[in-house]
């Protein structure tokens, strides 16, 4: 080999150090950024030189820059971003739903319960008195309003979620464009071989990106020999090479809201949405906070049927003129269990008694309700109203609506009810105190608000009667065989009891899924994180290396000038 051969391998050498200074500088630089994957000089020797039959080295060359990554550790961080991101998203939602059932239930909902069944034994005191009647309707008011309030407050949480689920749409497709037009770069700048060199600044920016999309749904990446990343969600396709694939938000109406859900655009099918922020949302939105409706409202129906059934076999201190019933039915001519009602009749039957306030003397009649299911002839709201029609001193009518209206023939005649065996009376919302279905629309009968008086504490006839108010008044401690032996007050505990328990459950999860993310992250730290003493070792062995290179061309330069001066 000749000086000026020698003279070339300490010149590669040279600039293999500092390219290598370079990188050690940019990792320096970058120790502290988000998303910055470790960078190092891949170094081959140089090719060979042939002198004679001796074959000779000719130093080093710098083969590429490459990031220290690991893609499978990279994948399993990604997949615990997700569910971290679903498990997080629920979390936050049983606390703040724990955070308003349990500021209502103490301030509102218990509180208006056992008002409302202390002010009905108060009427054991003074039973003739309208305006301890009064007073319970009053507190009946305020716990239908404490159900109300506290179903409306869900429900606005709801809809908060529904609009974070919404702005997704939106931030999927950015990150989504973002990710495909990256691997055009990326394969462009690697020219289709990223095993030499990496476009390592655009991987950062992409690396970021997909940890961004991880967080809000869960996807698998697979790389290409190009270098490109394609994401998948399930068995769809969200970015190809440099293609993406765009979503959309769709609607439908799930319990009186309009949710929104994201489908892709190109196969008009939903989003897979196992895991990540997406998913959380979702799951917070429908089946948390769904949920706790659903609940609140099977509380409030079994509340208002069940309540019902008792207050409708009594009598207040004054009888109807006229009455209209608050539950429609769809069907005129079907049986009653099977026309639409809100609530269910059985097989049974009621009495309408009959006051002639002028005489005092009270006529009852006994109204039949065949539900058996053994014959044609079961009861319809059309053969009802026959039977009413035909107890004299009462007309009865169906209206258009389908609700029906009772009145009397005579000013001197009042009528109530009593004995209802069958619940027809509280399925029609006749002679009922609480009207409505659900906790949204659950509210007392204006009939009893205008009036009192037609409170009904009796079932000895109109007048100043108690038994019914002991039997209502004990209703909160009742079994109630329509919700298994429960008593409307345990179910109301157990209501708090499933979200308190929910809460924890979720925050447990949430903590268990957040110790693994961070333990991988330790692990990708270790082999993609920039360590300050590393690189200040490897930066003083460059150095060295680079001052003996330099050494060896000027050892080269001195023979050279020796030998022009010969």
């Amino acid at each position: 080999m000749s000086l000026f051969g020698t003279l070339q391998l300490a010149s590669n050498s040279l600039q293999a150090q500092q390219i290598g200074l370079q990188v050690v500088g940019q990792n320096i630089a970058n120790a502290n950024t988000p998303g910055y994957s470790r960078e190092e000089v891949l170094l081959t020797p140089a090719p060979t030189q042939q002198l004679g039959q001796i074959t000779l080295g000719m130093g080093v060359q710098v083969q590429g820059v490459v990031q220290k990554v690991d893609e499978f550790l990279n994948e399993r961080l990604r997949s615990a971003n997700s569910d971290v991101a679903n498990s997080k998203a629920q979390q936050q939602t049983y606390s703040d739903l724990e955070g308003i059932v349990g500021a209502l239930q103490k301030t509102s909902l218990d509180g208006s319960m056992n008002d409302f069944f202390s002010s009905i034994s108060n009427i054991l005191n003074q039973p003739e008195n309208v305006s301890t009647r009064n007073l319970a309707v009053l507190k009946g008011q305020a716990l239908t309003g404490a159900v109300n309030n506290l179903y409306t407050r869900v429900s606005q949480e709801r809809d908060d979620i529904n609009k974070q689920v919404v702005s997704m749409t939106s931030q999927i497709n950015s990150l989504t464009t973002q990710i495909a037009q990256l691997n055009t770069q990326i394969t462009t700048t690697e020219g289709g071989d990223p095993s030499h060199s990496q476009a390592v600044g655009l991987r950062d920016q992409r690396n970021q990106a997909l940890t961004q999309l991880s967080n809000l749904v869960g996807i698998t990446v697979q790389e290409q020999p190009s270098g490109a990343d394609n994401v998948y969600v399930g068995g769809d396709y969200l970015v190809f090479e440099g293609t993406s694939q765009p979503v959309e938000t769709t609607y439908k109406t799930d319990r009186g809201l309009s949710i929104a859900g994201i489908d892709i655009v190109s196969t008009n099918s939903a989003l897979d949405t196992q895991t990540g922020q997406l998913a959380g949302l979702i799951n917070s939105r429908d089946t948390i906070l769904g949920g706790y409706e659903d609940q609140l409202d099977s509380f409030a129906g079994t509340l208002i049927n069940e309540f019902n059934k008792v207050f409708s076999s009594g009598q207040g201190l004054n009888g109807y003129t006229t009455a209209t019933s608050t539950y429609p039915v769809t069907s005129t001519t079907a049986p009653l269990d099977a026309a639409g009602l809100k609530f269910t009749p059985v097989n049974g039957s009621f009495q309408v008694q009959l006051l002639n306030k002028q005489t005092g003397l009270t006529t009852t009649t006994n109204v039949t309700v065949d539900l058996n299911g053994l014959d044609k002839n079961e009861t319809s709201l059309t053969s009802l109203v026959g039977q009413l029609n035909s107890i004299n001193g009462l007309s009865a009518s169906i209206s258009a609506s389908g609700n029906v209206t009772i009145n009397t023939t005579s000013p001197d005649l009042q009528f109530s009810f009593a004995n209802d065996t069958s619940g027809t009376l509280a399925a029609l919302g006749l002679n009922t105190f609480f009207t409505g279905s659900t906790a949204q629309d659950m509210g007392v009968n204006q009939a009893l608000v205008n009036d009192p008086s037609k409170f009904a504490a009796s079932t000895t006839g109109i007048g100043a009667g108690t038994d019914n108010a002991v039997a209502m008044s004990n209703f909160i401690n009742q079994p109630l065989a329509s919700a298994s032996g429960s008593t409307i007050g345990q179910i109301n505990d157990q209501i708090v009891g499933d979200v308190t328990q929910g809460s924890a459950v979720a925050q447990s999860v949430a903590d268990g899924y957040n110790t693994f993310q961070q333990t991988l992250s330790g692990q990708q730290l270790a082999i993609s994180g920039v360590s300050i003493d590393e690189e200040a070792t490897n930066m003083i062995t460059l150095q060295r290396l680079y001052q003996a290179s330099a050494k060896v061309i000027s050892t080269i330069n001195d023979l050279l000038d020796t030998l022009m001066k010969l």
